[in-house]
């Protein structure tokens, strides 16, 4: 049974979330969640049982000392919650961890259960993987889903991928199942320069999420990090001719493929995201940062006397969605082994302003 008392019914909720491990090339993911964590104060108000889904001789647990006495962080998936105020508020449900070890289908049930309890309308689930895609151009970022109907609504692609799979792909299926909207947005990092961090790709993520979701978020320092990012991997590259000419052959493929889509919805969609930039709107700082609605801690002033709206049908619990396991090594997928088709040129987003 999951006991919510300390939340507060929300408003609009989207669920946003990202594993680190397979589905997380150059941390690009994960870090986007940890990002609107920060910029929003998320106040986390549950994590996973880390017995139920990690095997600790993979993911170990981590000693620190706090004041003197030593305590441990044990490797888990926590879920956080923020309110974006405005003339429109809306509360996005944050979920971020590593990639379970066992009991996916338990796994993925116990987060749709989290769904069906604070009336999420949809979920959409970061991931990131490696490609043959030159450092030097805008990130690749695909929008794939499993339900036709929200293929054709939000301009997505539906997805055909078939192969190894990761949690992010799990987590959609399961999502469908239960009748949940689910949306995967999948960023593709160069797989020459695939260490993390990656501020370009964590970027590009975060710009199309702000536009499926309609909401502005707030960049920080992520566009002059980007920007350090690509002249530290210029740099890098300009002192190995072979890596030089093998990002020329990259650049040239890039520029060929998409001479054709130069213009039209990728100009059309920068140019509303300036838009939305440009002018802030009721109830919000120049840059999208939320305003203090002055109410105080959000978990902390739980509503009384108040009902939830109506939810999705609960999820069933006998098994999940059937798929392939996770490597358990940590590493990303390669290009055949991400989202089910390469990235189109509709799907792509700048990740510099």
């Amino acid at each position: 049974m999951i006991e919510l008392e300390g939340v507060p019914e929300l408003i609009d909720p989207v669920m946003v979330a990202a594993f680190e491990g397979w589905n997380d090339a150059g941390d690009a993911a994960s870090t986007a969640v940890a990002h609107l964590d920060r910029e929003w104060k998320g106040e986390v108000f549950a994590a996973l049982d880390a017995e139920d889904y990690y095997d600790f001789q993979v993911n170990r647990p981590t000693v620190w000392l706090d004041g003197g006495v030593r305590k441990i962080t044990w490797p888990t998936t926590r879920l956080s919650v923020v309110r974006i105020g405005g003339d429109k508020p809306r509360d996005l449900v944050l979920v971020r961890g590593i990639e379970p070890s066992m009991r996916w289908r338990s796994f993925c049930n116990e987060i749709l259960g989290f769904a069906h309890e604070l009336g999420v309308e949809m979920v959409v689930v970061l991931g990131a993987l490696l490609g043959d895609t030159p450092h030097t151009r805008p990130v690749p970022v695909s929008g794939v889903t499993s339900d036709p109907d929200l293929a054709r609504t939000m301009d997505l692609e539906e997805t055909k991928y078939e192969g190894p799979t990761g949690i992010v792909g799990i987590l959609q299926e399961a999502c469908t199942h239960a009748g949940v909207p689910a949306v995967s947005l999948w960023a593709a990092v160069p797989h020459y320069v695939s260490q993390p961090p990656n501020p370009k790709a964590t970027l590009a993520l975060l710009n199309r999420l702000e536009d499926l979701i309609g909401l502005r978020i707030p960049l920080g320092e992520l566009p002059e990090d980007a920007r350090a990012w690509q002249v530290g991997v210029d740099q890098l590259a300009a002192e190995d001719s072979e890596v030089a000419e093998y990002v020329q052959t990259l650049e040239e493929a890039r520029d060929t493929a998409e001479l054709p889509e130069a213009s039209g919805e990728a100009i059309a969609r920068e140019f509303e995201r300036y838009l939305r930039r440009r002018d802030p709107g009721p109830g919000q700082a120049p840059g999208g940062h939320a305003t203090d609605s002055g109410e105080g801690s959000y978990l902390r002033d739980p509503s009384s006397g108040r009902t939830r709206p109506p939810k999705p049908s609960r999820p069933e619990t006998g098994p999940g969605p059937v798929g392939g396991t996770g490597s358990g090594s940590g590493e990303s997928p390669g290009p055949a082994d991400g989202p089910p088709q390469p990235p189109d040129d509709s799907s792509e987003d700048s990740s510099e302003d």
